[in-house]
This record gives structure tokens, C-alpha cells and sequence, in this order.
């Protein structure tokens, strides 16, 4: 950028068109003009490559708007990275490193404890955020977020899209999406919540847990390796580990209620649209393909049966 005595700048000089006194100046161009759309319109008709490299320089306009009367101004950047160009996927890696250690700033000035600044990304933004949070390291933000009080987020999760009430806990390798945890729930490790997947309050979600399209009322337990898909979930229930609700029959989702205070054994598969009433009782490794009756266990499974004199096969030489 070439100035006069005055310190008003007087034109652009690229490098290779540069004299000698011209190549000591410090001061450069970043690239980024703004100018009236009729006055530039009229001095990209006046370009030519008159140049040591014969191109068409936009940077001549400068020199164009001084001699027709108009003020040029130019404005500092705060750091140099604020202006840096992106020419490989290097450079773009390194300001995008920038642009998310910005972020981390951000969110620690709002009260948000990070374990590593350095080992958080925010792709989007937050409709809420409360205080007294704590971020592992690893952890991503997607979209449009609300986090409450006191939420605990483990290494490795992924949030998008998700409403977090106050003092939930979400243990490492989660994603939840599009999805809502209530006040006081934990969730994880290893859990998935889906879209449309909503919990009350005191709701426990464990390792290898799905969710997607589920309603989960105040109290109930899913606590090991189970897929609740179009779901209706009451208070006080507790679904056993390996438990499943059957909701498509390759061609339409149907759906399960589960209501409340009622227990579900391991390995149960609930064949939808089903229902299972009130306190009901479902023993382990059931298949149930009806609605069941409140207050009593319902259990389908064959009877446990010994053979005596069985013999154990032998490998054949």
C-alpha cells in the first residue's frame, strides 16, 4: 500500500511491479475491498494489464478512485489471522483451529468449563447456555443447542440439535439429536438418542441404548443394550437389558406403549402395535404380540426342560 507524505493511501503496488523503494514498505493489502457498485462498475471498464505479469489487476482501482476525488480508507485487522486467504486444505485446517479455539474462548468466558479448549468444536450455535457446565475433551456441538445448569458432558459425545435441562449427566461416546433430556436424567455411556427421542426428569438411558421417536416419562430405567423406536415410555419403568420394541414390518412403523410402573425382563421383544398396561410384568426372554393385562406377569417362552443320558457330540476324525 503506497501512501503519500500525508500518510493517505495512494495505490496498490503488486510485488513484481514494485520499485525498489516500494518493496520496503511493510504495509500490504489483504485482498478485501469495498467500494459503490456504480463507481466500480465504472473503474473495471478502465483495467488494463499494462504489468510485469500482463494480468488484470482489481487493485488498480485504488489508484483509479484517488484520481477521480475519492477518499480511500483502510481499516487494521486485530490479528493477522482475521485475514489470512485459504490456498490448500493446510491453511484452511489452521484457521479452522483458529476459528474453533475462538469458540472455546467464548464459551469459557460464559462460565463453560473445558477439560482442553484445544479439543472442542462448535458447528453452530446456542439458543441457551447455562452455567456451571463441564465439556470433556472431544466433544462436538452441531446446530442449535440449549444447555442448562450444572449438565455434565463427557469425552467423545456429539450434541445436535439437542435441549439439555438443568443438572443432567451425559457420560462419554454419546450422540444425541434433534432429541430432549430432562432435568436430573443420565445418559450414557455409548447411548444414542434420535430425532424426536423426548425425556422427563430422573430418566436413566445406559450403555448400547437407542432411542428414536420415543417419549420417556419421569422415573424409568433403560439401562442396558435395547432399541425403543415409536414408543410411548411411562413413570417408574424399567426396561431390562436386550430388551426391543419391534416397530416395523418392512413396510410401516407401528407403536408400543409401555405404561406406567411397568417392569420388562431382559430379552423381551415387543411385537408392535402392543401394549403393555400399568405395573404389568413381562418375564425375561418374552416375545409379546399382545396387549398385556395391569398388575399381572405375562411371559411367553417355552418350559425349561433337562434330557438325561444326553451325550455331547464328538468331532469326527
Amino acid at each position: 500500500i503506497v501512501r503519500s507524505a500525508e500518510g493517505e493511501v495512494l495505490k496498490i503496488v503488486e510485488e513484481k511491479d514494485a520499485n525498489t523503494e516500494e518493496k520496503l514498505i511493510t504495509e500490504g493489502n489483504t485482498g478485501i475491498i469495498a467500494a459503490p457498485g456504480n463507481l466500480l462498475t465504472q473503474w473495471l471498464s478502465k483495467l488494463g494489464n499494462s504489468n510485469a505479469q500482463g494480468e488484470f489487476y482489481l487493485t488498480d482501482i485504488i489508484e483509479m478512485a484517488v484520481n477521480d476525488g475519492i477518499e480511500v480508507k483502510t481499516n487494521q485487522p486485530d490479528c493477522q489471522d482475521e485475514v489470512l486467504g485459504i490456498n490448500d486444505r493446510s491453511q484452511l485446517a489452521h484457521l479452522e483451529r483458529v476459528y474453533q479455539l475462538q469458540q472455546a474462548q467464548s464459551l469459557m468466558q460464559h462460565g463453560v468449563t473445558l477439560r482442553d479448549p484445544a479439543r472442542v468444536d462448535v458447528r453452530g450455535g446456542f439458543k441457551h447456555l447455562g452455567q456451571d457446565i463441564e465439556v470433556d475433551v472431544n466433544v462436538l456441538f452441531e446446530g442449535i443447542n440449549s444447555i442448562g445448569n450444572n449438565v455434565i458432558i463427557g469425552a467423545n459425545c456429539i450434541l445436535k440439535n439437542a435441549v439439555i435441562a438443568d443438572d443432567v449427566e451425559i457420560l462419554a461416546n454419546c450422540v444425541i439429536e434433534d432429541a430432549v433430556v430432562g432435568e436430573h436424567s443420565r445418559i450414557g455411556p455409548f447411548a444414542r438418542l434420535r430425532p424426536q427421542a423426548e425425556l422427563a426428569s430422573e430418566v436413566h438411558i445406559g450403555n448400547f441404548v437407542e432411542i428414536k421417536k420415543s417419549t420417556v416419562a419421569t422415573g424409568s430405567k433403560i439401562n442396558h443394550l435395547s432399541y425403543i423406536g415409536d414408543a410411548t415410555i411411562g413413570s417408574k419403568v424399567n426396561i431390562g437389558a436386550g430388551t426391543i420394541t419391534c416397530n416395523y414390518d418392512g413396510v410401516n412403523k407401528f407403536r408400543t406403549v409401555i405404561e406406567d410402573e411397568a417392569f420388562i425382563g431382559s430379552d423381551t421383544q415387543l411385537i408392535a402395535p402392543v401394549t403393555v398396561r400399568k405395573g404389568a410384568t413381562i418375564g425375561a426372554g418374552s416375545t409379546i404380540t399382545k396387549d398385556t393385562p395391569e398388575d399381572q406377569l405375562t411371559l411367553s417362552r417355552p418350559k425349561q426342560m433337562s434330557i438325561s443320558n444326553w451325550q455331547r457330540p464328538v468331532k469326527k476324525t
